[in-house]
Formats: structure tokens, sequence, C-alpha cells
């Protein structure tokens, strides 16, 4: 559980905070998980885009938790999870602490929603556990060249800077409050959706001691991303790909998932940008409660 000077700030009711310990052994570089958990019902595991944390689906999990026990994980170093230092934040690494919860958690005929990285990572875990996942929806992946850095010049500079050699720890270190506001709110067409007090919720996340050095990591290991692709093939369970008609993947690279996942379900959300769970969680919840 997060300390008293690191809390979250925000509440999400019928919810409860959970950790999942490191297992012993040989995964030394393993920390703490922390997870979300509310509802009843089928398990459904929440996994959270680039630079946020669990209270990203703060407005999806009402909507589901009457069908659903609803599982939203912060991935390892972010949110409230442990800081490690040394740890992997590539693709494997995280779809590992994914696969911990599942498997720690003992859960069966799971239900796997992701959005952007999260999106990625519940298509790889389902290829990595298929006797434990019954459906994925990957909502946004993000698993293209230069992702955020599409969304406007200003992330394009900054997440340059933060990835940049010499220089980049420094400029990951700085995190004003309007710079980071206007580069997440290049993920949602109504801005107001990116509301304040989840910004500064992400904000002090960012001050946890070691967290730039996660967010620095996670930006250079995007790459892994793009290769984890690879994997899709290799997932048994039914897939929906679902894409906000603005979100910052190209018609080219929706395309190339309907080709890499050919039974998939495909719906594409008009007006919808990259953030689907902040602006349009109705749009996630039909999809998920229609079949629950």
């Amino acid at each position: 559980m997060p300390d008293q000077e690191s809390r979250p700030t925000i509440h999400i009711p019928g919810i409860t905070s959970h950790t999942v310990a490191p297992r012993a052994g040989r995964h030394s570089r393993e920390g703490t998980l922390r997870y979300l958990r509310a509802g009843t019902g089928a398990p459904l595991v929440l996994l959270h885009t680039v630079r946020t944390q669990a209270e990203h689906f703060r407005h999806l999990v009402p909507l589901i938790s009457h069908r659903y026990t609803v599982y939203a994980l912060d991935l390892p170093g972010m949110g409230y999870s442990e800081i490690v230092p040394g740890a992997s934040y590539d693709e494997p690494a995280m779809r590992e602490g994914v696969k911990r919860l599942l498997t720690e958690l003992d859960l069966h005929d799971v239900t796997l929603v992701g959005e952007s990285l999260g999106g990625v990572l519940a298509l790889t875990t389902a290829a990595d556990l298929p006797e434990r996942v019954r459906r994925v929806v990957s909502v946004n992946p993000y698993d293209y060249r230069d992702g955020i850095a599409r969304s406007s010049l200003l992330a394009r500079v900054v997440i340059g800077g933060i990835i940049a050699p010499g220089v980049g720890p420094v400029i990951a270190q700085q995190e004003p409050k309007p710079i980071l506001r206007r580069i997440l709110q290049g993920g949602v067409g109504d801005k107001t959706a990116f509301r304040d007090d989840y910004l500064d919720e992400l904000l002090q996340v960012g001050r946890r001691p070691g967290y730039p050095t996660v967010a620095r990591a996670l930006y250079r290991n995007m790459p892994s991303l793009i290769v984890a692709r690879s994997r899709y093939p290799e997932v048994k369970a039914p897939v929906h790909l679902v894409y906000g008609e603005n979100d910052w993947s190209r018609p080219s690279d929706r395309e190339a998932n309907k080709t890499l996942l050919p039974a998939a379900d495909f719906t594409q959300v008009p007006g919808a940008d990259h953030f689907i769970a902040l602006e349009n969680p109705e749009v996630v919840a039909d999809l998920l409660n229609v079949v629950a």
C-alpha cells in the first residue's frame, strides 16, 4: 500500500486497494504491484496507458463493476507499484507484471482490457497465458513508431528530450504542470475530459523517488512495443480491436493489426481520440457488458 505521504488523491467509490508481493528467489528485480479491485462476477483486468496508472479507469470501473470483478493494475514502477532500481521497463518486463497478477491471484476466464500501452500488453499476455484468458479488448494499442510524439510538436520535443543521451535524465525530472497538461490533453478531443484532479494525481506520482528514471526507461523502450506485434497471431482468445477515429495511430497501423488478427472484431469510435477510457468510457463499457 502507498505510504501516507504518497496516498492516491482520487477515490473511486466501491474500490479497494491491494498488492501483489514479489516472488521469492530469482525474481530479484520484481517489486510489489498495486492494484484496485471492485465488483463481483467474472474477472476483468484493466491495463493503463503510458505515464498513467490504475485511476485512468476511474470512469469505466463504475460502469462495469456490476457485471465483473474488476482488477485495475498499476503496471511495474508506475502509479503506486514499487520502483525497483535497475529494473527493466521493456514490453516483456511489463508483460511479466501482468502475468504475475493473473497467476498470483490464480485468475481464470479473464477478460483483459488494455488501452494504449495496456492494449499491447493485453494481447501479448493473452498469447502467453491462453489457459487463463477468455477475451481481449485492445483499445488504441500503442504499437507504432513515435506514439505520443504524433500528438503535437510539443510532445515530440519533450519526449525527444527525455530519451536523449546526456540531458535526458535532467529533462525527465522537470515536469511542469502546464506542459504535462498540454501533452496529455493531446489524447482527448474534449480537453475537459482530462480533469485537473487527475493531472494533479499524475504529478504526485511523478514526484515519487525514482519515477523520472522509470518514465525515461518507458519512453526509451517504446520500440519493444512494436516488436511485440509479432506475438499477436499467437492469441487464441477472441479479440476486439477498438480505435478512436482520431487516435494517434494511422489507418495503415490499424490495417496492419487487422491483418495480424483477421478474426478480431473491429470498432472505430467516431470522434474519439487516444484516451477513450477518459473521454468515452461508456463505449468500452457497452462492449464489455453486452457479452458479460
